[in-house]
């Protein structure tokens, strides 16, 4: 059994290695940074107990798994992107600005009524299928997709484990784009 030194040497040791690592994978400096924080205190939170010996290769398992996590969020995000800018076109720009639900309920009135209407059809259309899906699967993507919950937090939530989560979200995700995609939504 370790000590908390030999962990917090371990984490030091280690910090800028990791932190290259990830910036190179992920090709982004502040994403990288929450990513080998959040491998970090993993680490310290559940093998804190293991011996000093077994963290290397315990550290890079987290480290890759929390890089594969961020890719695959990354996926969801960016296919939810493309989903409300076609919702919304010629707002290409909506991620920056905030949730781009709150963005097209909030759409001025002097936008023409045409596109107005479209928009609202294509939000319906987009909600009808969120309504399809099951339950958890719902419960999970929104959870992990819309409140940008990571997925212990999602698991603790809904009370099973991180793997579920993992496969809940990834049925939604596939039943969404089908869904989509049969109603002329191409991603």
């Amino acid at each position: 059994m370790s000590t908390p030194e030999q962990l917090a040497r371990f984490l030091a040791e280690v910090e800028r290695r990791a932190y290259r690592h990830a910036a190179y994978t992920v090709r982004d400096e502040q994403a990288a940074l929450d990513i080998v924080q959040d491998a970090m205190l993993k680490l310290a939170e559940k093998y804190v107990d293991r011996p000093a010996e077994e963290y290397p290769m315990l550290f890079q398992r987290i480290l890759q798994n929390t890089i594969r996590d961020y890719f695959r969020r990354q996926k969801v995000r960016n296919f939810w992107t493309t989903a409300m800018s076609f919702v919304m076109p010629g707002h290409d720009d909506h991620a920056e600005d905030g949730d781009a639900i709150e963005h097209l309920q909030t759409t001025s009135e002097s936008d023409d009524p045409a596109c107005q209407a479209d928009t609202t059809q294509r939000l319906a259309i987009i909600q009808e299928a969120l309504e399809k899906l099951p339950p958890r699967q719902r419960e999970a993507f929104l959870l992990r997709y819309w409140e940008e919950m990571d997925t212990a937090e999602t698991a603790t939530i809904m009370g099973c484990s991180e793997g579920s989560v993992k496969t809940h979200c990834s049925r939604a995700v596939h039943a969404l784009s089908k869904d989509l995609e049969s109603k002329g939504i191409t991603l």
